[in-house]
C-alpha cells in the first residue's frame, strides 16, 4: 500500500493499543513503525529486475521483524524513560505496526515475502489497490478526532478504535468481492469456451467495486472486466498476444527474465518494442497503460540475445479515468 496508508494505519494502530496509557507518542511511535518496513527502497540491489522484486522481501518478513521488535521497543523505552515501565505496551505496539503493515501489503497483488527466508514465495491476496481511499480515509478520521478530542481523550481514543475496526472491516469485503469477481470470471471463460492456465481477478484503482481478469493461455492471455454494479453477470473478454518465442534460444535462462517470470507469476507479456525485448507485468494497469516494464534483451537473428535489465518508463494514461469510472457504475464494457 502508499506510504501515507501504511503511516496512519501504524498511528491508528499504536494509539489503539497504547494512547490511554502514554499519550500521543502511541501514535507517533506507531506512525514511526508503520513506515519503518518501506525503507527498504533506498537500499540498492544491484539492478532495476532485483530493485523491483527484493522490495517487499527482508525487511517485510515477519520473522525479521518479530525478532527486530524487542531491539525497537527497547530504544523507545530508553527515549520516553518516564515510560518505560510499559514494557509489554511498547513490545505489543511495536510488533502490532509492524505485522500490519505487511499483512496489508499481502492485500496487493505484489504482496509480501512474510516468512522471508524460509520462504521468499511472496504472499499476494491482490483484494485491493494499492491505493484505496475507502480504506484509508476511515483512519484518518479517527488520528483527526484523536488530535481534536483534547478534552475529551477518551472519546478521541474510541473513535480512533472504531474507525479502525471498519477498516478492517473493508479489508473482509474486499477478499468477498474478489472471490465473487472471480467466480463470475470462470463461469463466463466457460461460457466462452476460452482455455486458460491460469488466472488472477484484480481490484481497479482506487475501488474494490470494479474488477479486472487477466487469464493466461497458450500465446496470449484475455483480459475481462466486471463491476459489481454491471446488470449482467456475462464478462465480456479481449484476447492479446505475447511474444514468448522472443525467450526462446538466448533469454530462457536469463536471470532478469527467470525473476520476472517467477515474481509475476506468470502474469506477464512478452513483446518487441524497438528492437528491445520487453517483460512487462500484467498486474498493474491495462491494456496500453501499464505501470513496470523491463527490457531484458535485443532481438536477434535468430535468436533474441541477453541485455542488461532496465526500467521502461510506465505506459500512464490518464485519459482513461474517466472510463474507468463510468465502468465502475456498470457502463461501458470496454474503453
Amino acid at each position: 500500500m502508499d506510504s501515507i496508508t501504511q503511516l496512519v494505519l501504524g498511528a491508528a494502530v499504536g494509539e489503539a493499543v497504547l494512547g490511554r496509557r502514554v499519550g500521543r507518542k502511541a501514535a507517533l511511535w506507531g506512525a514511526v513503525c508503520g513506515t519503518l518496513p518501506d525503507l527498504d527502497v533506498f537500499v540498492p540491489f544491484g539492478d532495476p529486475v532485483a530493485d523491483f522484486t527484493y522490495h517487499r522481501s527482508f525487511s517485510h518478513s515477519l520473522i525479521v521483524l518479530t525478532l527486530l521488535t524487542p531491539l525497537v521497543a527497547w530504544l523507545i523505552r530508553r527515549l520516553h524513560p518516564v515510560d518505560a515501565h510499559q514494557k509489554t505496551g511498547w513490545l505489543l505496539l511495536v510488533f502490532l505496526a509492524f505485522a500490519t503493515h505487511v499483512l496489508l501489503d499481502s492485500c496487493t497483488i505484489y504482496g509480501t515475502q512474510i516468512f522471508w527466508p524460509l520462504d521468499p514465495t511472496p504472499m499476494t491476496w491482490g483484494s485491493v489497490f494499492i491505493i484505496d481511499p475507502a480504506y484509508t480515509l476511515p483512519l484518518i478520521v479517527g488520528l483527526l478526532a484523536v488530535v481534536l478530542c483534547r478534552r475529551h481523550p477518551l472519546r478521541g481514543y474510541r473513535i480512533n478504535a472504531a474507525m479502525l475496526a471498519l477498516s478492517t472491516l473493508y479489508l473482509a469485503w474486499s477478499f468477498a468481492a474478489k472471490y465473487h469477481a472471480q467466480g463470475v470470471a470462470r463461469e463466463a471463460l466457460a461460457a466462452r469456451g476460452i482455455a486458460y492456465e491460469r488466472i488472477v481477478t484484480l481490484a481497479s484503482p482506487f475501488n474494490t467495486v470494479l474488477w479486472r481478469v487477466v487469464a493466461m493461455g497458450e500465446g496470449g492471455y484475455h483480459v475481462g472486466w466486471y463491476s459489481l454494479l454491471d446488470s449482467a453477470r456475462d464478462v465480456e473478454f479481449r484476447r492479446y498476444p505475447s511474444e514468448t518465442r522472443l525467450l526462446d534460444g538466448g533469454l530462457q535462462d536469463h536471470w532478469p527474465v527467470t525473476r520476472l517470470q517467477w515474481f509475476t507469476k506468470g502474469f506477464y507479456r512478452v513483446s518487441a518494442i524497438d528492437g528491445a525485448v520487453v517483460i512487462t507485468d500484467l498486474r498493474m494497469g491495462i491494456e496500453g497503460s501499464y505501470v513496470f516494464r523491463f527490457k531484458v534483451g535485443e532481438v536477434g537473428n535468430p535468436h533474441s540475445v541477453p541485455a542488461p535489465a532496465e526500467l521502461l518508463p510506465s505506459e500512464l494514461d490518464t485519459s482513461r479515468l474517466p472510463w474507468l469510472w463510468a465502468r465502475i457504475r456498470g457502463l461501458h464494457r470496454y474503453p
